[in-house]
């Protein structure tokens, strides 16, 4: 497998409809599948902008991060995964078939791509704002829980020490 580091990546929509992001659980195994996006400069697309398009996939503590993020397309977000090839046969046909897919180890939450920051008091944020460091929480995941804490629950805008 291969480590990756997915910077700024948009939570893709469902296919026709569907919800972004795809709960189950298997006893006591939780897993979310969803599917994310990277624009990258293409000089052949248009604007000279496309995006690389990637299923994701994360189980048990990284599927309740998710989850307590209440992510939904639209929403830009950090990983660091293993990238690997999910093998199945097709129900129709029984041929083997296999898509490349990013297991998560651990996410982040960056910013909901409106532009507006949550909890402004005019509901619209001065340029740049949007991007300013969250409160601190002091290492401590809070009991309400948003998805702004780093890598590993750390709060990187306010390092302890």
């Amino acid at each position: 497998m291969i480590k990756m580091i997915v910077t700024n990546a948009v939570v893709s929509k469902g296919y026709s409809g569907a919800d972004a992001l795809r709960f189950s659980q298997n006893g006591e195994n939780k897993s979310v599948r969803f599917r994310i996006g990277v624009s990258v400069y293409d000089k052949t697309a248009d604007n000279n902008r496309r995006y690389v398009n990637i299923t994701a996939k994360a189980f048990n503590g990284a599927c309740s991060r998710i989850d307590g993020m209440k992510l939904d397309s639209g929403m830009y977000v950090n990983i660091i995964g293993r990238f690997d090839e999910e093998t199945w046969e097709d129900q129709a046909t029984h041929e083997k078939k296999s898509a490349p897919v990013l297991i998560v180890d651990d996410i982040e939450f960056c910013h909901n791509g409106s532009g507006k920051q949550s909890g402004s008091d005019n509901g619209t944020a001065p340029t740049g704002e949007q991007d300013q460091a969250p409160p601190a929480t002091g290492g401590q995941q809070p009991n309400n829980f948003t998805g702004f804490e780093g890598f590993g629950g750390m709060n990187p805008y306010f390092p302890e020490g």
